[in-house]
């Protein structure tokens, strides 16, 4: 804590371009996959002679189950997280490099992603991780009436850490949440019901990505009390004139 104090201090002191820099991650996952193979095969062969003819086949089945866990990065949440923390004014905004297929790095070892130079120019790493998802659709009779209630609704929980990329300290550590859903009323008249997919992904982003921006301010500079404006660069008092002890 005396450390980002000092940092904010020296933020003050120089203005706003020295805010540190900061890259954010996309929130890391895994999921374990299974697949299942089953082959058959048969072949024919035939033999003959000046005398008679014959035909055999052999035939072959294979059968495999195997399973592995997948790892990557959800890019669908992360962007309105970068815009609240700008808004915020507490970072300047550095882009870093993106997990693939291709990385050969585990996914949640972030530190040895930072040695390696996935996040050049950053003085801290935002890094999420997906706790859980909830993806729901589900059709309710309204009591009473010939009419349904339509809900499709997403809940995405995920942890984040603030990572010093000099000295690896975890300076803020939270869980952030965020919620979205379309509902609509239909009748028994009604064939197909289209629920907007696209806007409860926008809803739950937009709500993620303020609930980080939220947590960052309470944990690195201090709660403001609800207000809306943004808060302090520091919480360092102001300098006072020295005086001399007789």
């Amino acid at each position: 804590m005396r450390a980002w104090i000092g940092i904010l201090g020296l933020m003050c002191a120089v203005g706003v371009q020295a805010a540190p820099k900061i890259a954010v991650t996309d929130l890391a996952f895994e999921q374990r996959v299974e697949q299942y193979i089953h082959t058959v095969s048969a072949q024919t062969n035939i033999q003959a002679n000046a005398y008679q003819a014959s035909a055999s086949a052999t035939y072959n089945e294979y059968e495999s189950r195997t399973s592995y866990i997948e790892q990557g990065e959800l890019r669908k949440f992360s962007g309105d997280i970068k815009g609240e923390i700008l808004k915020s004014g507490m970072f300047q905004l550095v882009q870093g490099t993106p997990y693939t297929a291709k990385s050969r790095e585990d996914v949640y070892d972030v530190i040895k992603r930072i040695k390696s130079g996935n996040f050049k120019g950053a003085d801290f790493v935002l890094f999420g991780t997906v706790s859980d998802i909830d993806f729901r659709q589900d059709v309710s009779a309204i009591a009473n009436t010939d009419s349904h209630s339509a809900v499709m609704g997403l809940t995405l929980v995920s942890s984040f850490s603030l990572i010093n990329t000099r000295t690896f300290e975890i300076t803020s550590a939270f869980t952030a949440m965020g919620e979205g859903q379309d509902t609509k009323l239909v009748n028994g008249y009604d064939q197909h019901v289209s629920l907007n997919r696209g806007r409860v992904v926008r809803d739950v982003s937009k709500s993620i990505g303020e609930d980080v921006a939220r947590q960052l301010k309470e944990q690195l500079v201090g709660f403001n009390g609800g207000s809306d404006t943004a808060l302090p660069r520091n919480n360092l008092p102001r300098d006072e004139a020295p005086t001399i002890l007789r």
